[in-house]
Parts: structure tokens; sequence; C-alpha cells
């Protein structure tokens, strides 16, 4: 059985702003949503609460140590054609040392800072949710 297409997965995303508020953004290499850009992310384990998933998955994607904020929202990511239901929780963090690599090239085939103000069209639904979210975050704050 495989998660997220046998049975519902849990996942989590990091919002990770730089000095310069652009977000990290990695090209997703495997489904779904291939090709699209993402928040670094991946799915909850055994044993492990959300926050270290979060701090785990980032380090094993992007070898930055994170701190984590806050939690922005939740985000049913369902995609029929590709069979594959996910909730996922995305998080602001800080980058509290390190520098942005790809450490697992089998999953994203690229990774860059992007200004909020240029975005690449193709995002994955949840790095659309938690835009979102953040936005809301920022208009609520002000």
């Amino acid at each position: 059985m495989k998660i997220g297409n046998d049975y519902i997965g849990v996942g989590v995303g990091a919002f990770i702003l730089n000095d310069k508020d652009e977000l990290l953004l990695q090209k997703r290499a495997v489904p779904a949503e291939k090709g699209c850009w993402c928040i670094p992310g991946g799915r909850l384990e055994m044993i492990e609460t959300l926050q270290e998933a979060v701090i785990r998955e980032t380090k094993e994607e992007t070898d930055l140590d994170i701190k984590v904020i806050k939690m922005m929202g939740v985000c049913d990511h369902i995609i029929k054609e590709e069979d594959a239901h996910w909730i996922t929780i995305s998080y602001l963090c800080n980058i509290k040392s390190g520098e942005a690599k790809i450490m697992e090239p089998n999953k994203a085939s690229d990774m860059k800072w992007f200004s909020l103000n240029k975005l690449p069209s193709n995002l994955t639904i949840t790095t659309k949710k938690a835009l979102e979210y953040y936005q809301n975050i920022k208009v609520n704050s002000n």
C-alpha cells in the first residue's frame, strides 16, 4: 500500500523567507505535480510531531536548519487524475543556519529563491495555499 494513493497521507511544508523577503522553492522531479515548484516538505512519520517533521524534512531536502515560527494553515491536497490525497500543514519558518542546496536530486530538479512578486506560475496546490495563508497573516498583522 502506498501513502497518499491507497490511504490519505499527512504532510508538512516549510514556508521559508530569506532576509530579502524571497521564498525558497524547489522544482518537483517526482509525482504528484511533477515539474511544479513547491515549498520544502514531506510526509509525517510515526511517533513524530508535525513540527519535528517540517524541521527534519527541510534539513533532508535543503540542508537548512530552521526554526518554526507558526502554523499557517491546512491544505486539502487532492489530485484526482493522479489518485493522490494528502492533508498538508504549512509552517512559517526562519533559517537558523545553513545554505540552501539540493540534497535529494531524485526528488527536486532545481531550487531557487523567488521574490514574492515574481513567483513561477506552475506552483503546487499546497504552495498556492501556503501563499494565501501568508498573505492573510501579513494583512492581519498590519
